[in-house]
């Protein structure tokens, strides 16, 4: 049985990232989550234990991972918790592994922009049946999905700064 979990914490090693023989991509890292509490008694905060966890995302998560998130980093992850004792010869753990759905900046401490990535076929399974075409776009209500299959920009600015897109104008091609 896993349980899901989500956890705030900050990025303690530098992501691991690598890509096994059969292709899958595999990011991984230690997630430190200290829980903080104030302390009425002296005015301040104080910090509890921390729990270490190893945080893993695999395929397009993993990638997405890697290029985004450094050491120091503030995050909150959503995964499948793992606990697993182990033993080496006269050492013995435990080992708490988080296997990650989801993972991003934790905006409580800081400001993020989001870059949407513009491919979603790169990693997509052999046996997966190919992508509609602009044509006949999916069943959905999603704008930006609709955007994406037609290869036109969405009507939502990029950034905050930047000016919206003209209803019905084609992006440039790169």
């Amino acid at each position: 049985m896993t349980d899901t979990i989500t956890l705030s914490g900050f990025v303690a090693t530098a992501p691991r990232h690598l890509v096994t023989g059969e292709g899958l991509p595999i990011t991984s890292f230690r997630l430190a989550s200290t829980q903080r509490r104030y302390d009425r008694r002296t005015g301040e905060w104080v910090d509890g234990e921390t729990n270490w966890y190893t945080v893993t995302g695999f395929r397009q998560l993993a990638l997405h991972t890697a290029a985004s998130v450094a050491k120091g980093d503030r995050v909150i992850v959503t995964g499948r918790l793992r606990i697993r004792d182990w033993s080496s010869g006269e050492r013995s753990g435990t080992t708490i592994e988080v296997e990650a759905e989801a993972l991003g900046h934790d905006l409580a401490w800081g400001t993020a922009v989001f870059t949407r990535a513009t491919s979603s076929t790169a990693l997509r399974p052999p046996d997966a049946p190919p992508r509609a075409s602009a044509a006949s776009p999916p069943p959905t209500a999603d704008p930006l999905a609709l955007a994406e299959d037609a290869d036109v920009e969405a009507a939502v600015p990029a950034h905050p700064s930047a000016p919206p897109a003209a209803a019905g104008v084609r992006a440039p091609s790169p």
